[in-house]
């Protein structure tokens, strides 16, 4: 069964997310865990939570992935910024514990030229102080497109802060389809190599999650611009094998694609269709 999803507004809710959900013909779903470019989360509304869980059993729902604000930044200069993004994503967490199964993703963060070194050591010092509270969420490091001075443009920085934390066992990793792509990773023409680059170094066992995105600009951009599935750079045979390859497959996938929800709708039943096709 394909797992798949795209990104739905938390405004309204867990209840309200979920029915979106079912009706646009998705089983799964991502969603901020507050507004992307501002602090403060919502007050929990804890029979919310009860409504969509009963909800999410009754109609197949699961593996629901949080995603953290643009704001966290874990790698940053300023050592308030830091202490932000820590205090953010214990927060979150805490939050995510009345959601059992969910995951949680984050971006890396820049370092803002303190050099990638720097970066890797702020971010693994701020997951091993998150380990000691116990949180039984999966954290997952997403890969980026390297932008900037964003660190997770390679999969030797992500391994670089696994390898720094004390407890790495609930610490995973999602691959950005469009991330990878525009970092120099050519999913198009040598997906059988990507991800066995990444299983040598890192694991395949810690992918946990993609993020299907197409990409307005070419193989080594850097660019970081999402494009509707085969509208892009990567296109619609290149989805096809990564939606149907054999080491993606039990994965769940969720769009991010510059759409709405009828635009979403239509892409998770292009993608579905693809994937009854190559089960036939």
């Amino acid at each position: 069964m394909l797992r798949i999803g795209c990104h739905l507004s938390s405004a309204k809710g867990y209840l309200a997310m979920g029915r979106e959900a079912v009706r646009i013909g998705a089983n799964t779903f991502q969603f901020f865990t507050r507004n992307p470019r501002g602090g403060k989360a919502k007050e929990l509304d804890l029979a919310d939570i009860g409504e969509y869980l009963a909800f999410a059993e009754e109609h197949g729902l699961g593996q629901i992935l949080a995603h953290a604000p643009y704001t966290l930044n874990a790698c940053a200069k300023d050592e308030g910024l830091r202490q932000f993004a820590y205090e953010t994503m214990c927060d979150d967490l805490e939050r995510l514990a009345h959601i059992p199964g969910s995951m949680y993703n984050f971006h890396p963060g820049s370092h803002v030229k303190q050099g990638v070194q720097a970066g890797i050591s702020y971010i693994s010092d701020m997951l091993n102080h998150i380990g000691e509270h116990g949180f039984s969420t999966i954290i997952l490091l997403e890969t980026m497109a390297g932008k900037g001075t964003e660190v997770g443009r390679s999969f030797e920085e992500l391994r670089a802060v696994i390898d720094k934390l004390e407890d790495a066992g609930r610490i995973g990793v999602c691959l950005d389809t469009c991330h990878v792509f525009d970092s120099g990773y050519d999913i198009v023409s040598d997906l059988d190599g990507v991800l066995d680059q990444f299983d040598q170094i890192i694991g395949l066992e810690r992918l946990k999650a993609v993020h299907v995105n197409d990409s307005k600009n070419p193989l080594g951009s850097r660019k970081d611009r999402h494009e509707k599935i085969g509208e892009g750079q990567i296109g619609m045979d290149a989805f096809e094998n990564i939606v149907t390859h054999a080491s993606l497959r039990h994965l769940p996938f969720y769009l991010e694609t510059p759409n709405d929800l009828a635009g979403y709708q239509k892409e998770i039943a292009m993608l579905r269709a693809v994937r009854r096709k190559a089960d036939e």
